[in-house]
């Protein structure tokens, strides 16, 4: 497992990047699916890495929470070299309510990915919306729990989240996202 810590390409105010995705519930989703929400909370994640495991009850808390906010989990991972983030196993997480996310979509040629900046899992993007665009809002860590084991004392999402909700900037130090690599197919 590699530590590794995000570096976005995207800066505080830039549009959400467009995407066209399957969900484990058979619909596809874009940014479009979500336009009646206030925020959106892109999480790059997967169903391997520990990092991610770790943070399953958290965005199943944020999902349920907040009506105002859709929480989408995207994995990105080559299923191929690693089977346990492949879409029948994220269907079955789902089934068994390991995952309770708005929607949990496959990015299965990592352009999405990509496009966000994404390096590692979880590696959350908060997104406001503003007159009618989703326009990054806060990426940075879900809490500052810097391992899986570790039991977190702050939760920066939450204070994001809550932030956007109010109509308020988010006052956050934008700290690189802690998980495990995101696992790149070779070209």
């Amino acid at each position: 497992m590699v530590l590794t810590e995000s570096e976005s390409e995207l800066e505080a105010g830039d549009p959400a990047p467009e995407f066209d995705l399957e969900g484990v519930d058979g619909e596809t989703y874009s940014l479009d699916s979500f336009a009646d929400d206030e925020a959106l909370l892109v999480v790059f994640t997967c169903n391997h890495c520990p990092y991610a495991q770790a943070k399953f009850d958290l965005l199943n808390e944020l999902a349920a929470e907040y009506d105002d906010v859709s929480v989408v989990g995207i994995n990105p991972n080559d299923a191929a070299e690693y089977p346990d983030d492949s879409f029948e196993t994220m269907q079955a997480f789902v089934e068994e309510g390991r995952i309770d996310y708005d929607a949990y979509l496959r990015d299965e040629s990592q352009a999405v990915a990509r496009a966000y900046g994404a390096v590692c899992t979880p590696d959350p993007f908060l997104f406001e919306r503003e007159n009618g665009e989703f326009r990054l809002a806060y990426h940075g860590r879900l809490d500052d729990a810097p391992n899986p084991d570790d039991e977190p004392s702050r939760y920066q999402i939450r204070e994001a989240i809550d932030a956007v909700l109010a109509g308020a900037d988010v006052d956050l130090e934008w700290q690189p996202s802690r998980g495990c690599s995101i696992k790149w197919k070779e070209d």
